[in-house]
C-alpha cells in the first residue's frame, strides 16, 4: 500500500469536547487550502468546532507521485480517526467542496463509522465534464517564469491577460509563496496538470454511509444535473438537495451568507 501523506491541519472554534459544541472537518477543492473556509468556521461558531485541512499536493500537506481519491480519502481518515479517539469524540460532520466533495463522499463510504453528517457542495459522484476551464488556469500558471518574478503584484499583471477575473486570480495566487530567496507554487501544479483526468473522475463505490446528507449546488455552476441524482441517492439514500440561487461553483465564496445560513441549520439539525 502507497505510503500516505503528512497532512496539514488548522483548527478554529473551541474543543469539540467542551460542553455544546461539535465538530466538523472541511475539504477544500481543486487549487484551494484548508484556510479558504476560515471565515466559514468562524461563522460556525460557537458550536461548532472545525477543521480545516490542507488536501494533498495542496497548501501544507505533503505532495504525492499520483491522485488517487481513494489513497486521500483513506488519508484523512487515519488522521481523522486518530484525532478523534484522542479527544475522545465519536464521530465528525464532513463538508467538501468539488475535489474535497469527491474525497468526503468516497471517505463516508469507506468509513462510515467517522462521518455523522455529510456535506457535498457543488460535485456529484460523477466524472466531471468542462475541464477546460480548470486546464486553462493550470497551463496560464504554468507559464508564469518564476526565476524572473519580482513580485506577486507583477504576477497578477503577467496573469491578467490569461485569467480577466480578479477574483479568480487572486484565489490562484494564494498558491505563490517565497521559498529560499525564490518564488514557487505551493501546490503542486505539475501533477495536478498531468493528471487532470483523474481529478475529474470518481471511483466506482458501494453504498456504505446510511447518514444524512446534504448535497449543495450552485443555480448558475454545470457540476450538478438530474442525471446524477440516481447514483447520488444510490450511494446516499438519505439525500436532501438545496440550490444556492445566483451562485455558481465556489459557492461558499460566491454566497457565503446563504451557504453558511444553509449550513448550520443542516449540521446543527436535531
Amino acid at each position: 500500500m502507497p505510503e500516505q501523506p503528512v497532512l496539514h491541519v488548522q483548527r478554529v472554534g473551541e474543543d469539540a469536547t467542551a460542553a455544546g459544541t461539535g465538530d466538523v472537518v472541511l475539504l477544500h477543492g481543486l487549487f484551494g487550502q484548508g484556510r479558504n473556509f476560515t471565515q466559514v468556521a468562524k461563522a460556525l461558531q460557537p458550536e461548532l468546532r472545525s477543521t480545516l485541512v490542507d488536501l494533498p499536493n495542496h497548501g501544507r500537506s505533503a505532495w504525492t507521485s499520483s491522485v488517487d481519491y481513494v489513497l486521500v480519502a483513506d488519508t484523512v481518515a487515519a488522521w481523522l480517526r486518530d484525532d478523534l479517539a484522542a479527544r475522545g469524540v465519536e464521530r465528525t460532520h464532513l463538508v467538501g467542496h468539488s475535489m474535497g466533495g469527491k474525497v468526503a463522499m468516497v471517505l463516508a463510504t469507506r468509513h462510515p463509522e467517522l462521518v455523522d453528517r455529510l456535506v457535498v457542495v457543488d460535485i456529484s459522484p460523477a466524472a466531471s465534464g468542462g475541464l477546460g476551464e480548470f486546464e486553462h488556469l493550470l497551463d496560464s500558471l504554468a507559464g508564469l517564469d518564476l526565476d524572473a518574478l519580482e513580485s506577486r503584484g507583477q504576477a497578477d499583471e503577467l496573469l491578467a491577460g490569461p485569467i480577466a477575473d480578479e477574483r479568480v486570480r487572486g484565489f490562484l495566487l494564494q498558491n505563490l509563496r517565497v521559498r529560499d530567496g525564490r518564488f514557487v507554487w505551493q501546490a503542486n501544479l505539475a501533477l495536478l496538470r498531468a493528471q487532470l483526468d483523474v481529478i475529474g473522475g470518481f471511483p466506482t463505490l458501494d453504498p456504505g454511509f446510511t447518514g444524512p446528507v446534504l448535497w449543495m449546488a450552485g443555480e448558475r455552476s454545470p457540476y450538478v444535473q438530474p442525471e446524477h441524482a440516481p447514483e447520488m441517492r444510490r450511494l446516499f439514500p438519505r439525500t436532501t438537495t438545496v440550490t444556492v440561487k445566483g451562485a455558481g461553483h465556489w459557492v461558499h465564496s460566491e454566497a457565503p451568507d446563504a451557504f453558511v445560513s444553509i449550513l448550520r441549520h443542516f449540521l446543527l439539525a436535531g
